[in-house]
């Protein structure tokens, strides 16, 4: 008994000859290599250029309209847009903290002793009425998105995400605010 042994189905198949298509000519060779000895750089470098500065304003554009492709990982899906469209629509203390903070510098150089103590009291209170705005929205972002996408499938930081989001500025928020105030998601 041969273990190697050829049997009659394991004839050898002929391969097809040749390489199917004509050797092209020498100046056919030559023609397809051809190119400038020396490159073009600055045009080259010029069409890189303008061909980026497209591409990041489309981006850039696009970020700001807040389509999902364009987006960072921190602002992208349906979640997240939830939590931007409920942050955008109400009105919160902590978009206000910036303005009053330049209040209070203001108000500091002018030298009267009791007027600087009273506008940094008045500055600390603020910010602790901001700090309890911000845990009152993170909480109802957290409760609404459980309700409409089911709180097994609520992503982790949706909170801490509308909470800083309600301390920025409207005019400054990136993606820029899609909904106007009052005009919350439906659930």
């Amino acid at each position: 008994m041969a273990k190697n042994a050829a049997s009659a189905d394991d004839a050898p198949v002929e391969a097809p000859t040749g390489k199917g298509r004509p050797t092209p000519s020498r100046a056919e060779q030559e023609a397809k290599r051809l190119r400038p000895l020396v490159p073009n750089t600055k045009e080259a470098k010029r069409a890189a250029r303008a061909d980026m500065r497209s591409r990041q304003e489309r981006a850039r554009v696009g970020m700001a309209n807040g389509e999902d492709r364009y987006l960072g990982p921190r602002d992208k899906g349906p979640q997240r847009r939830f939590a931007r469209d409920w942050v955008d629509a109400g009105w919160h203390l902590g978009e206000f903290l910036m303005p009053m903070m330049v209040v209070v510098i203001v108000l500091t150089f002018i030298p009267s002793t009791i007027t600087q103590t009273w506008s940094f009291l008045a500055l600390w209170a603020y910010i602790l009425f901001v700090v309890a705005d911000m845990i009152f929205l993170a909480s109802r972002v957290k409760k609404r998105a459980a309700e409409k996408f089911g709180a097994d499938k609520r992503e982790k930081g949706l909170g801490m995400y509308a909470a800083m989001r309600s301390v920025q500025m409207r005019m400054m928020r990136m993606p820029k605010p899609q909904v106007r105030r009052g005009e919350y998601p439906a659930l």
